[in-house]
């Protein structure tokens, strides 16, 4: 969380959210009013943030960032909608692609694309349509929501399109819970990742490197992914 994030919860009457996000911030939650839902409740949520804000400070969490596979376009979607005018900020996070990225070297150093393999609200034709333009523009690429227990296929098929693009030995950072309590962080490749499926799920973000992207290591320790930006061609270092 960012700091202009933390003090708007703590300057909300009421602080409204998914359960697996408003977990963590209960030591911020004592006093306040706190209203807690599911997955699928999205629209809800949003309409009873507006109705909450119309005499109320709320705040409305999403995970990473709120612009970024999160609650902000719904909510600003239903707020167009009902024609009110009430203030309201989009406060950034740290969006999933950035904190795996922290914690696997510099993958993301250079343009890069994210997609998420979830088809509740995008069609699965679209998703494979993008992931080939993604892995054929060669640039490294992030999947958000990877794989969940109502859809374990979709992960197998967005490797099946990143291996018509990219070599077997084409570096790969599988993050799961990044910056979280459980984190655990494996480099491989392209061409090895199964033996690492099991570590896939949606509490997971998966960096597939470009033709670029290399393994870095310390010695014989493997420490993570270097996308070079381009300096390489400019300057001696």
């Amino acid at each position: 969380m960012t700091a202009r994030a933390l003090k708007a919860v703590a300057g909300a009457d009421y602080v409204l959210g998914h359960s697996i996000y408003l977990e963590p911030l209960e030591p911020l939650l004592a006093g306040k009013n706190v209203i807690s839902s599911s997955m699928g409740k999205e629209v809800d949520r949003a309409r009873k943030a507006i109705e909450l804000a119309r005499s109320h400070a709320v705040a409305l969490v999403s995970g990473g960032d709120p612009g970024v596979y999160g609650m902000a376009g719904i909510v600003l979607e239903v707020l167009e909608h009902s024609g009110e005018e009430i203030d309201v900020e989009v406060i950034p996070g740290v969006t999933a692609a950035n904190a795996a990225a922290s914690r696997a070297g510099s993958p993301l150093s250079g343009d890069y694309a994210t997609i998420s393999l979830s088809d509740l609200l995008t069609p699965l034709e679209v998703i494979e349509q993008r992931l080939d333009a993604f892995f054929s523009a060669d640039v490294p690429v992030v999947l958000y929501n990877p794989k969940s227990r109502g859809r374990p296929h979709n992960f197998a098929l967005a490797i099946e399109h990143a291996r018509k693009y990219r070599a077997g030995t084409t570096p790969v950072a599988i993050v799961k819970n990044a910056l979280r309590d459980d984190e655990k962080t494996i480099i491989t490749t392209l061409g090895e990742i199964e033996r690492s499926e099991e570590t896939v799920d949606m509490h997971t973000t998966v960096i597939i490197g470009s033709s670029e992207s290399r393994i870095w290591r310390m010695g014989d320790h493997v420490k993570g992914i270097i996308t070079p930006r381009g300096y390489h061609r400019k300057y001696l270092y």
